[in-house]
């Protein structure tokens, strides 16, 4: 069976383009395109993975990293963050919130399945 992984990202080319990818390596992709909606579509989907944008309108990356951490059915997922931030700081922050890779924008598409696959 497919390793599920849940795609979060409001840029449509960015989330068709991860979709695509992962789809292409035999990984079950569902997108979510409004940050809003992830923890809850976390809960349902269950995930192996979820790969995360930082920014997003109305709740970032950052904040949702901090929620799905914070949830017991949900922390042992592992989060890859994917940002345009590219700062050492940036990536330090992000990763004590909880997440498990970093990935920086403009993405290597080898780089990206190298990320996911140390991660499922």
């Amino acid at each position: 069976m497919a390793k599920r992984v849940l795609v979060v990202e409001d840029n449509e080319l960015n989330l068709k383009l991860f979709c695509d990818l992962l789809r292409a390596h035999d990984f079950a992709a569902e997108a979510v395109r409004d940050g809003r909606e992830a923890v809850a579509r976390a809960r349902e989907v269950m995930p192996e993975l979820i790969i995360m944008d930082i920014q997003m309108p109305h709740v970032t990356g950052y904040e949702l990293i901090l929620e799905l951490k914070a949830d017991e059915a949900l922390r042992h997922i592992p989060i890859m963050a994917v940002t345009a931030y590219s700062g050492r700081e940036d990536e330090e922050r992000i990763r004590a919130a909880g997440a498990d890779a970093y990935v920086a924008k403009p993405i290597s598409l080898a780089r990206f399945m190298q990320a996911v696959g140390a991660l499922v």
